[in-house]
């Protein structure tokens, strides 16, 4: 009830003045209605109570009081606070030189200082907060005071000052009248506005205009200092052809005293003078050189000679310029020219000293090219004569095998026969080189699968390492690459065995990698590594790095022939090593897509073996030891053996014995008669395709042409006993 007669937005005064006249009231009637029933003492009771609520009240309503007014007083020192930092940001703004404005997020005008937009009279009442930029714009196209370009009308000039608006940053000048002009700063704030900055650089550009017209007067001192010095003669024409400028080397060179030249002296005067004195050359006539300076703009540049007289030549060059105009230049040649005549009798004594020096070197590269090829038929033909022996000590010594034989002999003779393998590589690497350099080396490069070489390269090395203690790792790929795949295979053996050879524990890692279209070969060692002032020295003939490798496991000479090979083939060739880490070689080589890839060639099945017991073979060779050294291997291997020097005498011992051996072992070199690839077509025209065999110290791409016409397989010298007891076991 009492919150009814209590209106909370009453002040706390009347509240208090109402409350207190409701206790006065209660208090009276408390006092006029006491009855037995003690009902005045009830209300007396509530009307306590009620006081102690009015008091609770009067104290919160104090509180409340007090707090506001805090609160005002605060409010009000703010409110100052912000008038005094708006009073000084107007002052500030007021003392800056420059005109300033500052729109806010919506491109309405906040505030400005006095001075922005005083060139503008006309506006300058218009400027005040709550102006949009667009209408400030319109109102500055619109001044009296604004000098707009050329061509340009008021609309325009705002719409281009709008959109360059747009940008977070703007500088440009504007032009006023009476020769004027304002610099005008737009930057955006970080809340979005604009603050708009006017400086006036009238003084800065005038200063400009004056240094750049005295530069422009120094500038012409200086090109007439310079026309007056140069050594050409130089003059300058209008565009309708009068002279306008020359210089005094010109009348000394055309031998035309100064005071003849006029300004606006006609290129007929000119012309005259060419005629008078002066001949035109190169093809080049009066007409021509007149229809040039009649021509209209767009003009090719000119260059032509003249003589004057008998001794002096000039050169001449013409060219138009921006204006219409053009300028002729007259340069002394005669020097140049007697120069250039003199210097041409001297080439033709030159040439002809050059030409008979040219037919020496001939005459020398022959003799060194015949030299070339006498040291490598010496060289094939001295390696073919030491295969003969060769062949025979591995037959001989392979024939001693067997029961018997004491413990010390047998390890004799397989240090024996390991010799004769170290000199058969020796040999064969002589020939290579031999090959190599005398450019007879023919390959054949086709699409080769890395597999099968890998794998091959795996089984052979692998106990090589094993025996000295290293670890073999080959990475077989299913790569396809362009190359030979007989250099291929012998590039890999060399550098395989070189890094076995070099290594003295770790191990060996051969693995292919794709690059880029490539396919990178690269052999890994854990070697003792090449010192770089060392890495262009290993590749030369009979070079070692160091001493350890003796004689009979190699000459030097593998790395010469694996640099020759990948020249001749087109493969790069590289070299990465560090000292005490070891050594990669690496060369690349063309890959071959899936898409592009030869399907495979599955390899035909073995044929039958036979056993060699009771077999008849016929050797044809004239090599007495070798023959009987192969006579002895084979009877020692259960067959029976016919032999013969030539394939004349065997064809007649067939004849006469009427028995046709199982197989034949040909020597390609019989002496003057038949060789070895014309006996076996022979015979197989009068026998049919008997199993044969080439055998050859001759390693010329011709001897492979002829016995692959001919089908048969070649079998080279030095004869490993292993691969022939292969052919014999293989044969059907």
């Amino acid at each position: 009830m009492i919150d009814t007669l209590i209106n909370p937005a009453d002040p706390p005064e009347r509240q208090m003045a109402k409350l207190l006249t409701i206790t006065q009231v209660l208090m009276r009637r408390v006092e006029s209605d006491t009855d037995d029933n003690g009902a005045a003492y009830a209300q007396f009771q509530r009307a306590a109570m009620l006081e102690d609520q009015v008091r609770d009240r009067t104290r919160d309503l104090e509180r409340a009081l007090d707090l506001l007014n805090e609160s005002n007083a605060r409010l009000g020192e703010a409110t100052r606070s912000a008038e005094a930092a708006r009073q000084n940001l107007a002052n500030a703004i007021e003392t800056i030189q420059e005109g300033f404005a500052l729109f806010d997020a919506d491109d309405v005008l906040v505030l400005c200082n006095s001075r922005f937009g005083m060139h503008m009279e006309d506006i300058h009442d218009d400027l005040r907060p709550g102006l949009s930029f667009d209408a400030y714009v319109d109102r500055v196209s619109l001044s009296r005071f604004l000098a707009l370009p050329e061509r340009e009308t008021p609309e325009d000039w705002a719409i281009r000052r709008k959109r360059r608006h747009q940008d977070r940053h703007v500088i440009f000048n504007v032009r006023m009248i009476w020769d004027r002009w304002v610099q005008v700063s737009e930057h955006r704030t970080a809340d979005g506005g604009t603050v708009i900055l006017q400086t006036d650089v009238t003084d800065i550009i005038r200063s400009e205009r004056q240094e750049r017209g005295k530069l422009l007067d120094d500038q012409a001192r200086m090109i007439r200092a310079t026309l007056d010095h140069i050594n050409q003669g130089v003059s300058i024409f209008d565009a309708q052809a009068r002279l306008v400028g020359w210089n005094a080397r010109l009348s000394q060179l055309l031998s035309i005293p100064v005071a003849r030249f006029r300004v606006g002296a006609s290129f007929d005067y000119l012309l005259a003078r060419f005629r008078e004195e002066i001949t035109l050359s190169d093809g080049m006539t009066d007409a021509q050189l007149e229809s040039w300076v009649n021509a209209d703009q767009g003009r090719s540049p000119l260059s032509f000679e003249v003589r004057r007289g008998d001794d002096l030549i000039l050169a001449v060059f013409a060219q138009e310029m921006p204006d219409g105009g053009f300028v002729m230049s007259f340069t002394d040649v005669t020097a140049e020219r007697a120069a250039i005549e003199a210097l041409s009798r001297a080439n033709e004594t030159l040439e002809a000293r050059v030409m008979d020096r040219t037919l020496e070197l001939e005459d020398a590269l022959a003799h060194a090219e015949r030299a070339n090829a006498s040291r490598s038929r010496f060289v094939a033909a001295a390696s073919h004569d030491l295969l003969q022996p060769l062949s025979a000590a591995k037959l001989f010594i392979a024939s001693i095998g067997g029961e018997g034989v004491p413990p010390e002999a047998v390890e004799a003779l397989e240090k024996a026969q390991n010799a004769l393998v170290s000199v058969e590589g020796i040999l064969d690497a002589l020939l290579d080189i031999s090959k190599l350099e005398s450019g007879r080396a023919a390959v054949s490069v086709g699409q080769v699968a890395l597999h099968p070489i890998l794998a091959q390269l795996a089984a052979e090395f692998t106990a090589i390492a094993a025996a000295k203690g290293l670890r073999l790792t080959v990475r077989l790929s299913d790569a396809v690459v362009m190359t030979d795949p007989a250099y291929l295979r012998r590039i890999l053996q060399n550098l395989i065995g070189n890094a076995i050879r070099y290594t003295m524990r770790g191990r060996v890692v051969v693995a292919a990698r794709k690059r880029s279209g490539m396919i990178r070969l690269e052999v890994w060692d854990t070697g003792p590594g090449i010192p770089e002032e060392e890495q262009d020295n290993i590749f030369k003939e009979f070079h070692r790095l160091n001493a350890r490798a003796s004689a009979s496991e190699g000459m030097g000479l593998g790395l010469a022939i694996v640099e020759r090979a990948c020249a001749l083939l087109g493969h790069p060739l590289g070299l990465s090593s560090r000292l005490g880490r070891g050594t990669c070689f690496m060369l690349q080589l063309p890959s071959v897509t899936a898409s592009d890839a030869l399907p495979v060639q599955v390899p035909a099945a073995p044929r039958p073996r036979m056993r060699l017991q009771g077999k008849i073979g016929f050797l044809v060779e004239n090599d007495p030891d070798l023959c009987r050294a192969m006579v002895l291997l084979l009877e020692k291997w259960g067959l029976s053996v016919l032999d013969a020097d030539s394939g004349e005498a065997a064809l007649a011992l067939i004849d006469e014995l009427g028995i046709l051996p199982d197989f034949f072992l040909v020597d390609h070199q019989l002496g003057d008669g038949m060789t070895g690839v014309e006996f076996i077509r022979t015979l197989r025209q009068l026998h049919g395709d008997v199993p044969a065999r080439l055998v050859t110290a001759n390693r010329s791409p011709e001897v492979q042409a002829q016995a692959q016409a001919e089908g048969v397989e070649v079998m080279m010298k030095p004869i490993d006993a292993r691969a022939l007891e292969a052919f014999l076991r293989d044969l059907a």
